[in-house]
């Protein structure tokens, strides 16, 4: 069976879309027909070589979506033929799968335990929760990455009570999520700290009560003026290490805390100021908001299906896979915070 990828060949350049041959299934992998998929900063960080060497070339990518699940190899349980499920990077419970080879003519492509950028993909068993009737594939495919991380890094790593003050430093995809985690938790003020207006307004929709443009204002000294006191929390989305200390800086003596997030440049290094930490501020890091899918996803499906969750005003953009590549461009120049790509 044949399917048709977006793989990266070789880093800053476009993705090659092409058939693939799809390999059999190992024990514990399961076959999906991929119906969306999320393209996240992480995966752009990949394909423009921002991260390292990539010893793995050439790769299929994407770590969110939604699917159907096809087949399923030996001794799964979780999922069944017919069933609708999320596709996450984020590990869960089941058989743990490494990865797979499919082959594209003469080559070996190799991929991941989790690919999205496919009409079809085989997926380990731990990286997929079943999907209910009641929400979309459209919101799902937010489950897998981009909701777990943001609302996991206020829900789980800084655990606000209501009343807290919290800001955002950077109102991408996950950062509207913890602007919605955020909102949800009833912290106040929720602070939105970005550098495009679009994005700032996008943010007011989605909970923020007030937004800085720190492009063109000192983002830590409109907070000082906002919270005299320094913030209770800080959530770090945007992947710049200048932004992580003002994220730092930001948060109160003697128990502030500020969550970073976002992924940095490879080689890209943090300079701190010892008398930070000396003041008794927090520096917290978190794997995908610190969210475990057996436990959390359901969480999420039902802040969805109430209501409280509204994750529609997230999808800016809808691509088929033919434009994958222009999908990357509008989320590397922030004209869409977080692009889905269309299999149907």
């Amino acid at each position: 069976m044949k399917t048709l990828a977006a793989i990266l060949v070789e880093v800053g350049k476009p993705l090659v879309l092409t058939e693939l041959e799809i390999p059999q299934l190992k024990p514990g992998q399961v076959l999906v027909e991929v119906a969306f998929s999320g393209v996240c900063h992480t995966q752009l960080l990949e394909c423009r070589g921002h991260r390292g060497e990539d010893r793995f070339l050439p790769h299929c990518l994407g770590h969110e979506g939604t699917g159907n699940v096809l087949e399923t190899g030996a001794g799964v349980s979780k999922v069944k033929v017919g069933d609708r499920a999320v596709l996450s990077w984020i590990k869960g419970s089941g058989a743990d799968v490494p990865g797979s080879v499919y082959r594209w003519q003469d080559r070996s492509v190799n991929a991941g335990a989790i690919t999205t950028f496919s009409r079809h993909a085989v997926i380990s068993e731990n990286r997929l929760t079943g999907l209910p009737d009641n929400i979309s594939m459209t919101d799902g495919a937010f489950v897998g990455c981009a909701l777990p991380t943001g609302l996991g890094a206020v829900f789980n790593t800084a655990r606000p009570s209501p009343g807290q003050s919290l800001a955002v430093f950077g109102a991408g995809g996950v950062g509207l999520c913890a602007i919605l985690g955020a909102s949800i938790a009833g912290c106040a003020p929720v602070i939105a700290v970005d550098v495009r207006d679009s994005r700032l307004e996008q943010a007011l929709k989605m909970g923020a009560t007030c937004a800085i443009n720190s492009g063109t204002a000192d983002p830590v000294e409109q907070i000082n003026k906002l919270c005299p006191s320094g913030l209770d929390f800080a959530i770090e989305a945007s992947g710049r290490p200048a932004v992580m200390m003002q994220a730092l800086h930001s948060v109160r003596s003697q128990g502030g805390a500020a969550v970073i997030v976002g992924n940095a440049h490879h080689g890209e290094m943090v300079e701190l100021d010892p008398k930070q930490l000396n003041q008794g501020k927090r520096l917290l890091g978190t794997w995908g908001g610190d969210s475990f899918p057996d436990r959390d996803y359901p969480r999420y499906f039902n802040l969805i299906a109430s209501g409280r969750l509204d994750v529609s005003l997230m999808r800016s953009s809808v691509y088929p896979l033919e434009q994958i590549n222009e999908a990357l461009e509008d989320l590397e120049t922030g004209k869409s915070s977080r692009p889905v790509v269309s299999m149907l």
